[in-house]
């Protein structure tokens, strides 16, 4: 887009660049081309109810110390006066200062005695001169704190929030500058730049299109260019990756996508296994790790990893044709011959969570009823609105929700399932019983790490020119703890060896319930095959929300909302979590999914679709009602892919 105006635009000294707010050509001066700036919250800084004298000015800088001789020696306030009472005249002068000539103040040193005269300046002017235009970091930490919560975050005033200067907004094409062709959908866009005819601009215009062309191919053309990336969902990012690699000319290319459906409606899916046989046809290797009856039916050969799940598996249970497949009896050719089953009774409610005249990001002032006491699910294709109306509109009404994501719960090597579920601080405590001696050698962050690696069992050595480089330590061979900690026993086991076994083995080797009581609960959830000492910075999104779900299964009478917790799951995997799932709600827990599997959409109490599209297209109520009902309904695209489930 920056070459597009560089050629077509007004001419610039800066070329392409002069359309990049990270280029100096051009920058915003007044942002340096972040696009936002600190926004004082003028009212914060002001309590009516008091007088000067008494504290009405929310900050210490000028409630105490020598300026407040500015307010309350000045000779146009009362300092004994509540702010309530002043005339709008006293509260201009306070706020903003007079308009004229300021009058003078004499400041008076408790220390020497000296009185200096200095010109009266408004509360808020005087605080955007001396707090927000200047550098801050060198205040004590404190005075810092105290600043920033008087200032929000909010785009430039002077570039809208673009970063980028007058000269660069001034030039357009086809009557637009690059800000606001950016901020367009994908899919309008297109249509936008096939109106131009200029030559100068034609060719790269084209090239444009064929990028815009493959993002509404994939089902994200409702986004625009200018969306920042930390607010599209994972299955949108991976489109987008797929959009930047994917559309190249080369052939005899070798492709690994994983999971490149997860987390997208089955009309969504649709597109992309159509772009995966393209690549395939364009004589290139496609390798694709899937869970989808839909990919799986397109696929050419295909290889079965198990039987079982981590120590479980790692086993080649079957290779060849999908004909083949459904005749060899494997866990995935007894889910494929599964047909998807409508929840013919579901449980009736009589409660609801009203959500009225919901309107964040593309919701389209909807009024909806999200039961109580039920499983609900929240549908629609991708941008349809579905995130937005859980996550957002949901907890908003109903404050005490428990949304459950697929948020990272430890990016640190240190954090592991036993420590995160609480198991590891009394697994510590047996070893150090059963061997007389602390606690603390059975931690690798305290006496028992290694002293070398620091029990990491890792070593980074950082290269001139070049990322750092990571090795196993040579001290502990990457076993994190120290020669003294691993002689420490427990039933024949030292505490590197303990863990070392999976959730399963643990509940059978410890019979402490302190222990197998929060493990059980990562059994419960499918996730018997994690060993106790694996990072949790190495977990799949949808290990990461069923290890959340697991330490909240003891709760009853509360709102759930998770969002996609089919992700990454083998259907095997989702029968154990549909079950998961009834048993919360037989507990009296009511739980909102957002969800595009269909095995567990055809299984809800009640289902909220969302859309007809995504984007601009999206974010109206298209059904409410129960799994059958929804079959029924024209409208729905989950319904109908429903129908064809069910052939």
């Amino acid at each position: 887009m920056r070459l597009l105006f560089s050629r077509v635009g007004a001419p610039s000294a800066g070329g392409s660049m002069a359309y990049s707010p990270n280029h100096p050509a051009g920058t915003c001066p007044v942002c340096s081309g972040l696009g936002e700036e600190l926004v004082l919250n003028e009212d914060s800084l002001f309590d009516p109810s008091r007088s000067l004298a008494e504290g009405a000015i929310l900050f210490s800088q000028f409630s105490s110390g020598w300026q407040t001789y500015l307010y309350q020696n000045n000779p146009v306030l009362n300092p004994a006066k509540k702010l309530e009472d002043y005339t709008p005249e006293e509260w201009q002068f306070l706020r903003e200062g007079p308009s004229g000539k300021p009058p003078k103040v004499e400041i008076r040193s408790n220390k020497t005695g000296r009185v200096d005269r200095v010109d009266y300046e408004g509360v808020i002017p005087r605080f955007r001169r001396l707090y927000l235009s200047r550098d801050i970091s060198k205040l004590k930490k404190s005075l810092q704190d105290e600043i920033l919560s008087h200032v929000s975050h909010g785009p430039c005033h002077a570039c809208g929030g673009s970063g980028l200067n007058p000269a660069a907004l001034a030039s357009k094409v086809l009557g637009m500058n690059i800000v606001e062709m950016c901020d367009m959908p994908a899919e309008d866009l297109i249509g936008v730049l096939g109106r131009l005819d200029d030559p100068r601009g034609v060719s790269l215009a084209r090239q444009i299109c064929a990028h815009l062309q493959r993002m509404v191919d994939l089902g994200v053309g409702y986004l625009s260019l200018s969306r920042h990336t930390d607010s599209i969902s994972g299955g949108e990012a991976q489109r987008l990756k797929m959009v930047r690699h994917l559309g190249s000319p080369l052939s005899n290319i070798t492709y690994v996508l994983d999971e490149p459906t997860a987390g997208l409606h089955p009309a969504d899916a649709e597109r992309v296994g159509r772009m995966l046989v393209q690549l395939r046809d364009a004589h290139n290797n496609v390798l694709v790790v899937e869970h989808s009856r839909q990919m799986l039916a397109l696929a050419d050969h295909v290889i079965e990893m198990g039987p079982g799940a981590g120590s479980h598996g790692g086993k080649v249970v079957y290779q060849g044709d999908l004909a083949g497949l459904l005749a060899a009896g494997t866990p995935t050719a007894q889910a494929l011959a599964r047909p998807v089953e409508l929840n013919r009774n579901p449980l009736p409610w009589h409660e609801s969570i009203p959500i009225r005249d919901a309107h964040a990001h593309n919701l389209r002032h909807i009024d909806v009823d999200v039961p109580l006491g039920a499983l609900v699910a929240v549908t629609g294709v991708a941008g349809s609105g579905k995130s937005t109306l859980a996550r957002t509109e949901l907890p908003r009404v109903w404050p005490d929700a428990i949304v459950i994501d697929q948020r990272p719960i430890g990016t640190s090597s240190r954090s592991t399932p036993a420590t995160y579920t609480g198991a590891m601080d009394q697994i510590r405590t047996v070893f150090a019983k059963a061997n007389h001696t602390t606690p603390a050698w059975f931690s690798f962050n305290s006496k028992g790490g290694c002293p070398v690696c620091k029990g990491t069992g890792r070593i980074a050595y950082e290269m001139a020119f070049a990322e750092p480089v990571e090795v196993t330590c040579e001290e502990c061979g990457g076993r994190r703890y120290n020669p003294t900690a691993l002689g420490y026993t427990y039933r024949g086991l030292n505490i590197e060896q303990a863990l070392r076994l999976t959730v399963d083995e643990a509940l059978g080797f410890f019979n402490d319930p302190k222990i197998c009581v929060p493990l059980q609960g990562l059994a419960d959830v499918g996730l018997g095959y994690l060993t106790l000492g694996q990072p949790t910075s190495t977990l799949s999104g949808g290990e990461v929300q069923r290890v959340k779900l697991a330490s909240q299964l003891s709760r009853t009478c509360c709102v759930y909302v998770l969002d996609e917790p089919s992700s990454g799951l083998h259907a095997k995997d989702v029968e154990v979590l549909l079950g998961l799932l009834r048993r919360m709600v037989a507990n009296g827990n009511s739980v909102v999914m957002v969800e595009h599997r269909l095995e567990l959409v055809a299984q809800a109490d009640w289902v909220i679709d969302l859309g007809p599209e995504g984007g601009t297209g999206g974010g109206q109520v298209v059904f409410e009602g129960t799994p059958e009902q929804l079959v029924g309904c024209e409208a729905s695209k989950t319904g109908a892919w429903l129908r064809r489930l069910m052939g």
